[in-house]
């Protein structure tokens, strides 16, 4: 059962009813506009023999105008928030569909076009701000994929106080989501995929999400988060997570970064997990080094929405690294060419190595590993400024999932309009 929301139409009804003159002029004063041409190509190769496809390759031009208003005056403003999203295909055929950068037809190719809107009404109180609508969402229970080429969004509402001093308090509810490649809104899901061990009884679909949670700043260096979030029906988490940054001097920093998440099913799911996670980094001027550690237990692997980028430490460009009693490592590896005279230019390298996975009594352990680099140049003056060039490379080796060379070129050009 979808639950109700505001339309674009019974938004803008809305704000036009609310905004006097003088409401409107503050209303246009703090607003912004950004557009952004998303220029993408993806290519994906499957190494292993007897794959059912052998390479998924798709190229298309994306459009992103994001508008955000400011509040009316008095004691609660209001306001809206829209993202206009078109994408259309530029190359995809002979059977290399299936990237996700497109929405996909009924013949098992993609569609040539595609349009959505999202908007979200908004009110301001105080110090906190409560949206309806459409929108997108980050957080430690919850956060869009904008990894394609056009983003996640999804129906709902959600409430972030900064009423107190150091301490964010965010709530939410979500009914709906309108995945990087549909023009559809459906119902959420429970991830399912690789060797998760999570078995549903019944659908795997769920219309009703809520989470509530924030962060407190202890020290100037040193924050502290909670969530607790619920997929009704699916799987029930409480997240924690603890971020201390250590100043060694000029220009050096260590950062220290844990996350737990404990996961339990909610009637219709074996969903049983405890996720542990550790990311460890030293920077000395240009240069950042960074050792991470994962691991998976109980009866099945992380729970997250389906199509989410899940709030762990090795989530990376195509693993996760969260299959069940999967334990795992990380070295990475960023290099800002700024210190040598180039401002714009950052590189960075990673490896990821994973063993144990369940894959049951008599299949033995599972075991994968990841290598990603990338290189990205944002142009810094002149007519080209905001343009930006990003490569990544990602290569995956595992006895239990598919062996994957991938590279994807991404051209972006972000225009303030407001």
């Amino acid at each position: 059962m979808n639950k109700p929301c505001l339309s674009p139409a019974l938004t803008a009804c809305i704000l036009g009813l609310s905004l006097s003159p003088v409401a409107h002029a503050e209303f246009l004063k703090d607003s912004s506009a950004t557009l952004e041409a998303r220029n993408y190509y993806f290519n994906r190769d499957f190494r292993q023999e007897g794959a059912s496809q052998n390479k998924r390759e798709e190229w298309a031009q994306g459009f992103i105008l994001r508008m955000d208003s400011g509040y009316t005056e008095g004691p609660v403003g209001v306001g809206v928030d829209a993202i206009g999203m078109f994408g259309f295909k530029l190359d995809s055929g002979g059977g290399t569909s299936g990237t996700n950068l497109l929405v996909p037809d009924r013949s098992g190719g993609s569609q040539d076009y595609s349009s959505d809107l999202a908007v979200a009404a908004k009110a301001r109180f105080s110090k906190s701000a409560l949206r309806v609508g459409s929108m997108q969402f980050k957080n430690m229970a919850v956060s869009s994929s904008d990894s394609r080429l056009l983003p996640q969004v999804f129906r709902g509402g959600q409430l972030v106080s900064k009423e107190f001093e150091r301490l964010l308090i965010d709530g939410g509810y979500l009914s709906q989501v309108n995945h990087r490649n549909s023009n559809d809104f459906e119902d959420l899901t429970i991830n399912t995929s690789s060797k998760r061990g999570v078995t549903i009884r019944g659908n795997n679909a769920s219309d009703a999400f809520g989470f509530l949670g924030g962060n407190y700043r202890v020290t100037e260096n040193l924050t502290a988060a909670y969530y607790y979030s619920n997929l009704e029906d699916l799987y029930k988490q409480n997240s924690f997570n603890l971020v201390q940054v250590l100043p060694l001097g000029e220009d050096q920093s260590l950062k220290v970064d844990l996350r737990y998440a404990r996961s339990t099913d909610d009637g219709r799911s074996n969903v049983d997990n405890n996720a542990l996670g550790a990311m460890v980094s030293y920077s000395l001027a240009s240069h950042r080094v960074g050792l991470g550690y994962q691991k998976m237990s109980g009866d099945t692997g992380a729970a997250y929405i389906g199509g989410t980028d899940p709030f762990l430490v090795n989530y990376v460009q195509i693993s996760d690294f969260a299959n069940k009693d999967e334990s795992s490592w990380q070295a990475r590896y960023d290099y800002d060419f700024t210190g040598i005279g180039i401002p714009g230019l950052k590189f960075m390298m990673r490896y990821l190595n994973g063993d144990n996975v369940d894959l049951g009594a008599t299949a033995g352990d599972g075991k994968e590993w990841e290598r990603d680099t990338e290189l990205k140049y944002v142009f810094q003056q002149g007519a080209m400024k905001n343009f930006s060039v990003r490569w990544r490379n990602a290569m995956v080796r595992s006895n239990f999932a598919s062996d994957v060379d991938e590279n994807r070129l991404i051209l972006s050009y972000t225009l303030p309009l407001l």
